[in-house]
């Protein structure tokens, strides 16, 4: 993503991270500067997020994604007391108060309750997931799925399927299942309203449906909740190279690869 000094967002490149961090991130650069028709040249300054922070050669700085996270979402919804952040690889939550990142708690040692958890199930179940939110919207009674794990929830699903189970009644119990370990885990930090959902799991309506029930809260979702990280790491690189002095460029170039 790049952005300009006044906060205004120039081009946002979004794609698969894959395992090659450090051509990704020359590829995501290039991309974006043809995408806002700039030069290198132009950059003032690039901001590394995500886990793929430290491969990004390129880079002035390194922002833990938490930061970023916080940042993006408040520049959004200055309101904000509460995170939910799911993604492909983890989900947390972060408590703000009085404006900055006081608590976060984080789920980041197996695919249960994240983005990767939802791709898994639907492969299992012959769907894209763009299906989801629409297909537990037809749903009449969800089912539970006991089993969190993903290897045991696979075997749940294949027997629900077997008996006879609709398949929106499945992914209903899908949704409920992640929402219902997502809703524990936040309860930690205690979670207060305003609530914000991000992250690329945030496009699901099943989701916000499910966690609404769980969390008794009425949850904010961004326009687009996959960038807030990336946002929140421009406007943190733009404030630390305009507050050394240096602000004779009107553009700077935040990147995050995730």
């Amino acid at each position: 993503m790049i952005i300009d000094t006044k906060g205004d967002i120039r081009s946002t490149v979004i794609g698969p991270t894959g395992v090659e961090y450090r051509r990704l991130a020359n590829e995501v650069m290039q991309k974006a500067l043809t995408q806002a028709n700039l030069e290198s040249g132009d950059v003032l300054s690039v901001t590394a997020t995500g886990y793929g922070r430290i491969s990004v050669p390129f880079a002035d700085q390194e922002i833990t994604e938490l930061s970023c996270h916080a940042k993006g979402v408040l520049s959004l919804f200055p309101e904000a007391t509460t995170i939910i952040d799911i993604g492909g690889q983890d989900a947390k939550g972060l408590k703000i108060k009085d404006g900055r990142l006081v608590n976060f708690v984080m789920n980041d040692r197996c695919a249960a309750g994240t983005g990767r958890f939802l791709e898994i199930l639907c492969s299992t179940l012959g769907l894209a997931l763009d299906d989801l939110g629409e297909l537990s919207a037809m749903s009449t009674r969800g089912i539970k799925i006991s089993n969190i794990c993903t290897i045991f929830a696979q075997q749940e699903i294949i027997s629900c399927l077997s008996e006879g189970v609709l398949l929106p009644d499945i992914v209903a119990g899908i949704h409920e299942a992640i929402a219902n370990r997502v809703s524990r885990m936040v309860r930690k930090i205690k979670v207060e309203s305003p609530v914000v959902f991000t992250g690329g799991v945030a496009r699901n309506s099943g989701m916000i449906i499910a966690l609404k029930k769980y969390l008794r809260v009425e949850i904010l979702v961004p326009e687009n909740p996959i960038i807030t990280g990336a946002i929140g790491a421009a406007i943190l690189g733009r404030d630390m190279f305009l507050g050394g002095g240096r602000n004779d460029k009107v553009t700077s170039s935040p990147l995050s690869i995730k």
